[in-house]
């Protein structure tokens, strides 16, 4: 079960260890991971919120080389792109990972979830007699073993006969000093990525943060350089009825006017602080991202320069467009805890309270580089965010 492992550094986010400590820790294991460099990019925009990327030549096929880091302070920033590229590394299926495969049909599995219980695309549901690859889960409740399909773990995944059940994403992918600091960063971003389905899918109005009385010094240092750059930025509150408290931030570049720097970032956290911070600085990131253009997935960027500024404004009036009311930054409650297992017994109560009574992960820490990287899986929770073809349930309601 998990040990008790307390939250030491509280600098904008949650961590059992100071960011610089962390740097000095793992620094030495990049090149076992393959990454070649860590490149400070924060100058190449005028806001000067700290970016870092971290770049791995080797990537598997399929899977991005370069991976960006977000924080609020310039160590919080490298520690992210550098565990960014660990997860990444950690996630690729190596040879080492064929013995832990087992081959079979749905019918012929003995404690394994229902692969429909992943939102499967409609051309992939008829799973009952095919052969899939699952791998070992453990219950973060209860601590006990199940299979889980190899899909919902590897990035890229390359089935050993060719089925697949969807495309493959990183969705619940997360490192950490420790074990719990992972799992409990895991649950965070699969929650993260229902709660923007949900939007996204819906497209209600959300109520607006206003963060004008928050006291956390930075949030308002956040706050201060998008100001100063002329960039417009707004917080949504994206919490659904998983209540971990998930904040959108959207930004418009009135200066540049560019369609391309209408960008967004999603924070969740246990502290709404935290997830304020996670939301805005990842805008910085994706900017940053833009502007450098190196990173493979900016193929939305030319889209969006085509389409123009105002067009993609009337697209995506659901985050451009008034908000439903506003609730401020203090009035959301602090449910995050004083330990990273409290953290994560905390998250499992708020979503059985919804229903979700399973909570999974595979450990994928590798043991070249003895770095803590987890896969989560939470049965039912919505990925339309990241893949469009799969809808469930709770967008169908």
């Amino acid at each position: 079960m998990f040990k008790e492992v307390p939250v030491k550094y509280f600098g904008g986010t949650h961590r059992c260890r100071d960011p610089q400590e962390t740097i000095e820790k793992v620094e030495g294991k990049l090149s076992v991971a393959g990454v070649t460099r860590i490149a400070e990019i924060t100058h190449l925009d005028r806001i000067g919120i700290p970016v870092y990327s971290a770049i791995r030549p080797g990537a598997a096929e399929g899977a991005v080389s370069i991976y960006a880091g977000k924080g609020a302070t310039k160590p919080q920033a490298k520690a992210s792109a550098m565990m960014e590229a660990f997860e990444r590394y950690s996630a690729e299926k190596q040879e080492s990972d064929d013995e832990k495969i087992i081959c079979g049909s749905l019918q012929e599995m003995d404690e394994c979830i229902d692969p429909l219980s992943l939102i499967l695309p409609a051309k992939s549901r008829d799973t009952a007699k095919i052969d899939i690859d699952w791998v070992k889960a453990i219950d973060a409740g209860n601590d006990t073993e199940c299979l889980v399909p190899a899909n919902a773990v590897y990035h890229p995944y390359q089935s050993t006969n060719g089925i697949s059940l969807f495309k493959s994403s990183t969705n619940g992918l997360a490192s950490g000093n420790v074990l719990e600091e992972a799992v409990f960063h895991g649950i965070t971003e699969v929650v993260e990525r229902d709660a923007w389905s949900i939007f996204e899918a819906t497209r209600q109005p959300k109520m607006e943060v206003d963060c004008t009385d928050t006291e956390n010094p930075l949030i308002r240092d956040v706050l201060s350089k998008f100001r100063k750059a002329g960039v417009e930025v707004k917080l949504v509150d994206l919490t659904a009825d998983v209540e971990i408290t998930t904040m959108a931030a959207v930004s418009d570049d009135t200066v540049l006017k560019d369609p391309a720097l209408l960008t967004l970032g999603v924070g969740t956290h246990l502290d709404p602080e935290v997830a304020a911070l996670r939301a805005l600085t990842e805008v910085a990131q994706s900017r940053a991202t833009q502007i450098h253009g190196t990173r493979e997935d900016t193929t939305r960027a030319v889209f969006m320069r085509k389409a123009g500024y105002e067009r993609m404004k009337r697209i995506n009036r659901h985050w451009f467009g008034e908000s439903q009311g506003t609730i401020t930054l203090s009035d959301i409650e602090n449910k995050s805890q004083k330990s990273f297992k409290d953290d994560i017994e905390t998250s499992l109560e708020l979503l059985e309270k919804c229903g979700f009574d399973n909570v999974l992960y595979t450990d994928l820490t590798r043991p070249e580089i003895q770095i803590p990287v987890v896969r989560v899986i939470i049965p039912g929770m919505e990925v339309y965010s990241v893949d469009s073809e799969r809808v469930g349930k709770r967008l169908l309601r």
